[in-house]
């Protein structure tokens, strides 16, 4: 271990708790082992039965983070709160603890431990963030906007402390700090994060910018379309999911879906030409979906082979559904 080398230690150490699994040192460096090698599971698994007054701090943390990074939030908080009872100024795990309870929708609680630690430290900085974000998520935005603040004044300039304390001023109605601490959040995204930009052109309506507003609206509204590559794949598997399935309804819909992100998709109006005229007996949607697919057909230079026949065809039933049309014309 000394050489980092966890492969070699994890056989010699597997070994060793095979011959004494009773053995807590030899439990504790096997799980150190497997923790570096991100095996999380058989971290808890080993250490969840050692007796607390025998793990040392760092087991201890490896016994609770592995928990944490299994998604376990439960568990993590059950490890984190014996932890954090032995070991109260970690400040790492009180900030743990803390956004822990928050995410179990318990804020109240994770404060608890926060604010007891902050008596003891006031500039630990993950320690005030998760303060931070527990008043926020118990809507007290004085609070919270105070604790922001303050991680600010300690030159906590991250994109999280300056969009939450951009939130929390507008929830006290303090628009002009809003959106001071909204544009910088901007700023810090690299002008990419949708939310920041809608609220950052609401505050910007509301106290009368609103040429500046309409610009960052816009530009909200443009980051949150989807993305184009993705939603042609998506669309198209979509449509070929249903096909196969004899769903054919729901294929013509998602190949039309398909044509607003990939609007020159020359086989997808072919497909759906096809489906109307075979499947669903709609030859006036056939004729129009036939008829766009020529006109960008004809506008490839380099046509396949595959392309020149797909195109002979859609003439041939083009000429087709024509004389059918005059036949159901003509009076009896």
């Amino acid at each position: 271990m000394q050489q980092f080398n966890t492969f070699e230690a994890l056989n010699y150490y597997q070994k060793a708790y095979e011959q004494a699994k009773t053995g807590t040192a030899i439990r504790i460096k096997l799980a150190d082992c497997y923790y570096k090698r991100a095996n999380y599971r058989e971290v808890s698994d080993l250490l969840k039965n050692v007796p607390e007054d025998s793990l040392s701090h760092e087991a201890f943390r490896q016994l609770a983070l592995s928990y944490q990074k299994q998604d376990d939030n439960d568990s993590f908080i059950y490890w984190a709160e014996q932890l954090v009872n032995r070991y109260p100024m970690d400040g790492e795990m009180v900030a743990g603890l803390t956004r822990a309870y928050a995410r179990n929708h318990q804020p109240e609680n994770g404060l608890r431990y926060g604010l007891n630690y902050y008596l003891h430290d006031s500039k630990n900085i993950l320690v005030n963030r998760a303060v931070a974000d527990a008043f926020f998520l118990e809507r007290d935005f004085i609070a919270a906007s105070e604790w922001y603040n303050r991680l600010l004044e300690q030159g906590d300039s991250t994109f999280n402390t300056l969009y939450s304390a951009g939130m929390c001023y507008s929830q006290t109605q303090d628009l002009e700090r809003a959106y001071k601490y909204l544009q910088l959040a901007f700023l810090i995204s690299g002008m990419q994060h949708y939310g920041c930009a809608y609220r950052l052109g609401v505050i910007c309506v509301d106290t009368k910018r609103h040429e500046e507003g309409l610009g960052y609206l816009s530009l909200a509204r443009e980051l949150m379309l989807p993305d184009t590559a993705i939603m042609k794949a998506i669309t198209l598997s979509q449509a070929e999911g249903y096909y196969m399935t004899e769903r054919y309804d729901e294929a013509v819909a998602a190949w039309k879906e398909h044509l607003t992100f990939n609007p020159s998709s020359v086989a997808t109006y072919y497909n759906i030409a096809n489906t109307y005229v075979y499947l669903l007996n709609d030859r006036k949607q056939a004729k129009e979906y036939y008829e766009q697919f020529l006109e960008i057909a004809r506008e490839i230079e380099d046509p396949t082979p595959q392309l020149t026949e797909m195109t002979a065809k859609a003439k041939e039933m083009l000429e087709l559904l024509d004389k059918v049309k005059q036949k159901m014309e003509i009076p009896k």
